[in-house]
């Protein structure tokens, strides 16, 4: 709707959770803190609550973004549920199987789950069991959970637990009869909402993240905005693409305190000026009735459903393709969650952390003209005319599928891949490597200088997995199919590829965790000295292994060089940059000869 009208890529303030647009206030790093601190420390409890719209839940979803891939994650999102239900979410989400006879004991869903603990700690896993919106939890689950806390070894208990809840969740807790449990919570912290400065940054930094090239919200909107939202994120977001939307039905280019604060009375349903707030809301309505127009305009008039579509974008109401697991699927798979790094037992959230800038266009996805499949070129055009990426997909599906594409990548590491004895990733980290799977633009895959599985789709509906290998000398993009070499036009690849991506890294600072303020060890160490070397500077410290803010300082220095979302979180971008910059040798990178 506004977003081609303000220059930038995508919606600034949804309300979805995405940690993409995590903003890390001083409060909200400190929380993250505090969960990181939960996955990687053994036994007890840990508790964040906040109020509704601070944010906790996209600093949930960030968390599950960063935790190590030698965890397991169990994550309850309703936890209103009888203590056997809560128990079997468990299991589900931790692939314990359960016959109907134990399904029905609760002694028996206990016994399995604790041998589902024992087996991880054997094998050096930990588990971590998240529970949001904790202050909807009966006393009995509470106490359930409390008992879980007794599965343990002779040194160490098998499961963490993290409670993330309202406010109501430090008053439920503080229960007489639920003084055991509270005895047992070894970090709490309480999620405030932003201050005025903050709420000023926040602002500003949504819309660098989707895009924005010069000044929309001028320091008086936002003062506004924050005087409306009290620093609720929630309400900012609500507020600040409300104000945008009335900016364009107005064709203003920039957001005036007075819009703001007209947003803010149409949000809250308060404005003291009828006629004021009736116009307003009136010029909005024009600006989505347009937009609806065009929209319509766009489905009747629009040709060929997937030829135009750009990267990372399905067509209209079509789910985004979905990520398979191994094994032969027809049509050819596509690439899964579950072969990415393992991060938690179930659904994972499809989100990453540490973005790379969305360019303001994307190359175009009109595909070259050739001939339809299975027509025959004849005479000089036989000899000039190469067959279309689709067509060459099409009759290579065998080499296409998802375990030829990880196998020839691994290769590419010099790493042996057999599908029938473990999954690529767990492959790829045993050998020192990390995978990052991400859905987003062509220019953040070639910023990334790694080769990569693309998960491409032709108009029949076809999946291929193929190899991003390089791109050669008249510009155009090198592919791998299997065994096979193959060129393409930038543009036909694009009017193929989903945005869907899958790479491999190899971390230089030891398990490849993202670093924040208030981590410490070796690889922090690491970051320092890489970044002195990079940035050409000196970043003296009183603990050089501490993240503190000089490091965090030097890290946006250096993302904003990269053209990297300047957000003082290092992680896999950010170090995979890092490593690029470094020019270390046997580090593999596209081959830009060909």
């Amino acid at each position: 709707m506004y977003t081609s009208f303000f220059g930038l890529n995508e919606k600034p303030f949804s309300i979805t959770p995405d940690p993409r647009y995590l903003y890390l206030s001083e409060r909200h790093a400190e929380a993250l803190a505090h969960l990181l601190y939960g996955i990687t420390e053994s036994g007890g409890f840990i508790q964040l609550t906040g109020e509704v719209g601070t944010g906790k839940t996209t600093i949930v979803r960030s968390l599950l973004e960063q935790i190590p891939g030698s965890t397991d994650v169990a994550l309850v999102l309703n936890p209103n549920l009888s203590p056997r239900e809560f128990l079997l979410v468990i299991c589900e989400e931790l692939g314990v199987s359960l016959s109907i006879h134990e399904r029905h004991s609760l002694k028996a869903i206990v016994d399995a789950l604790n041998r589902r603990l024992l087996d991880a700690h054997a094998v050096g896993r930990r588990v971590v069991l998240i529970v949001d919106e904790a202050q909807n939890l009966s006393p009995d689950v509470l106490e359930q959970i409390r008992l879980l806390t007794n599965l343990e070894t002779a040194k160490q208990k098998l499961l963490q637990i993290i409670l993330i809840g309202q406010p109501e969740l430090r008053e439920l807790l503080a229960r007489n009869d639920l003084r055991q449990l509270a005895q047992r919570i070894t970090g709490r912290y309480h999620l405030e909402p932003l201050n005025r400065d903050e709420t000023d940054a926040y602002v500003r930094h949504r819309l660098e993240v989707a895009g924005a090239r010069g000044e929309i919200f001028s320091s008086g909107t936002t003062r506004a905005i924050y005087r409306a939202s009290h620093g609720v994120p929630r309400l900012i977001n609500v507020i600040s693409d409300r104000a945008l939307l009335g900016a364009y039905s107005l064709e203003q280019r920039k957001v005036t305190p007075r819009l703001a604060r007209r947003a803010a009375g149409e949000v809250a349903g308060t404005s003291r000026r009828p006629a004021t707030g009736t116009r307003f809301s009136s010029t909005m309505a024009v600006g989505v009735g347009l937009a609806l127009a065009a929209l319509v305009g766009m489905f009747f008039f629009r040709s060929a459903p997937l030829s135009g579509i750009r990267a990372g974008n399905p067509p209209a109401g079509e789910a985004p393709p979905v990520m398979q697991a191994r094994g032969t699927i027809t049509p050819a798979p596509v690439l899964t969650r579950e072969d990415a790094p393992p991060r938690r037992m179930g659904t994972n959230p499809p989100l990453a952390a540490d973005p790379v800038d969305q360019p303001p266009t994307d190359p175009p996805t009109d595909p070259p003209s050739r001939a339809p499949a299975g027509s025959t070129v004849t005479g000089a055009a036989a000899e000039t005319t190469p067959p279309s990426l689709e067509s060459r997909l099409s009759a290579l599906a065998v080499e296409t599928d998802t375990d030829t594409a990880f196998g020839t990548l691994l290769a590419l590491w010099g790493v042996p891949y057999d599908p029938t004895i473990a999954r690529p990733c767990e492959v790829a980290e045993a050998n020192g490597l990390r995978c990052l799977y991400e859905q987003g633009s062509w220019r953040e895959l070639v910023n990334l200088d790694r080769p990569a599985i693309l998960s491409l789709t032709t108009a029949s509906g076809e999946r291929h997995q193929v190899i991003l290998a390089g791109m050669d000398s008249a510009g155009d993009v090198v592919l791998r199919l299997g065994q096979q070499r193959a060129t393409a036009d930038l543009a036909n690849l694009m009017s193929l590829w989903t945005g869907e991506y899958l790479l491999l890294w190899r971390p230089e600072s030891g398990p490849g965790r993202t670093l924040t303020e208030g981590t410490f060890g070796p690889d922090v160490l690491w970051l320092r000295s890489a970044l002195a070397s990079v940035l050409d500077t000196t970043l003296p410290a009183a603990q050089p292994d501490r993240y503190d803010p000089v490091l965090a300082a030097a890290v946006r220095r250096f993302q904003r060089e990269s053209r990297l979302v300047p957000d003082g979180i290092a992680g896999a971008r950010t170090m995979i940059a890092l490593n690029s910059a470094l020019e270390l040798p046997q580090r593999n990178r596209l081959d830009r000869e060909g």
